[in-house]
């Protein structure tokens, strides 16, 4: 029996990995940070010890900021000579105290002071349009954002005004990072899986040049602008080391499992669904119970799916939800959505409502096929 989990089409109604540019600099920077080692550096090099410091006595149930804007500067008065190339050189974050990432400080209008775009919450993915003022000077120290409630029986129908997907919020504290990193290594050594946060396309299966939005046969919403940059502001924090919220933990009835480690907004940008992509009719036969739908086009031969058995991230082990009970759709929090990114199919899990600290995430693994069995899940 083919085991898919398919997607629900979300209705935004809507509608790469830039070079950050840092200002030349004559002096050295005040301060500097360390920051984390990238994500795929630390899965490789420190997993094997990770795990073997872990109990083996449980068992394993395996399932399946753009560039700112620089003030203008004023005309130079007669006799002046002095350089204006220096004046904000030794410029530092209002927040982190850093002067690092120069091309990412934002400047307040009113007090000249900088800020990173990463570093306000919520954070910034693009320079504001007109005037902005930091919280200071604002006196407004957090934006707040719609939280009307939405049915989440069968389709999620969304309003036809326009709503911005949001970027994950990276825990602050490096060394809740690390944890977390560290309970994704687990479950990630224990199912002989290599950390990967991107598809990836292997010889003898699916090649890249086949993963085109175009042949999906009820045609695919195409992410916007703006939420394509949130995206990739999501990978570049990933390269940065700042990972998603989320802790892997080991449930004796549900194996490894997911939960928020810090209050998570809704339409957040959770995760992406990442793997192996292969082409679906060459999968029929495939025991594995974590099969994504990448694309389903007209001709069966050219549909393709996400197999995240050898690569993968912390989407393989976010549980689904039992469709067949109204408890078991209480309890849905995410919505995994397809996207044409540039022409390519993108698989993402959004929230749909917000989402508190230590809940575990759900969505359903049937979308519109109804081919995944769920009347067992807890």
């Amino acid at each position: 029996m083919k085991k898919i989990i398919s997607d629900t089409h979300l209705n935004f109604t809507t509608s790469n990995k830039g070079e950050w540019l840092p200002r030349k600099s004559t002096q050295p920077l005040r301060k500097q940070t360390i920051p984390l080692p990238p994500f795929h550096s630390f899965l490789t090099h420190q997993t094997q010890l990770l795990i073997m410091a872990s109990s083996p006595a449980a068992p394993m149930f395996l399932r399946r900021r753009t560039q700112a804007p620089r003030p203008a500067a004023p005309a130079p008065l007669p006799g002046d000579s002095s350089d204006d190339d220096g004046e904000y050189d030794d410029l530092c974050c209002e927040e982190c105290g850093s002067g690092d990432s120069p091309a990412e400080l934002l400047l307040c209008d009113k007090c000249d002071r900088g800020y990173h775009l990463f570093c306000l919450r919520p954070i910034l993915v693009s320079v504001p349009k007109g005037s902005w003022f930091c919280p200071s000077c604002s006196n407004q120290k957090e934006v707040k954002y719609s939280t009307k409630k939405r049915k989440r029986a069968g389709s999620l129908v969304m309003s036809k005004k326009r709503r911005k997907l949001l970027p994950f919020n990276p825990s602050e504290d490096p060394d809740r990072r690390l944890e977390q990193m560290r309970s994704l290594a687990t479950a990630l050594l224990a199912s002989g899986t290599r950390f990967s946060d991107d598809l990836t396309y292997r010889r003898g299966m699916a090649p890249r040049s086949a993963n085109r939005a175009s042949l999906e046969k009820a045609g695919m919403q195409v992410l916007s602008k703006e939420d394509t940059q949130t995206l990739n502001l999501c990978k570049r924090m990933m390269d940065r080391g700042e990972c998603p919220p989320l802790m892997v933990v080991l449930d004796p009835l549900e194996g490894f499992t997911v939960e928020a480690d810090r209050f998570i907004k809704d339409l957040t940008i959770v995760t992406e669904y990442v793997g192996d992509v292969d082409y679906l009719e060459k999968r029929e036969d495939d025991d594995g119970d974590s099969m994504m739908t990448l694309l389903s086009a007209d001709d069966p031969a050219k549909s393709l799916v996400v197999c995240p058995y050898k690569h993968g991230n912390v989407a393989r082990f976010i549980n689904g939800i039992n469709n067949h009970t109204p408890e078991g759709k209480r309890k849905q929090n995410l919505k995994c959505v397809r996207y044409d990114v540039d022409g390519e199919c993108r698989v993402l899990l959004i929230a749909i409502r917000d989402i508190p600290k230590g809940e575990r995430l759900y969505y359903d693994y049937n979308g519109y096929e109804h081919e995944y069995p769920t009347e067992h899940f807890v």
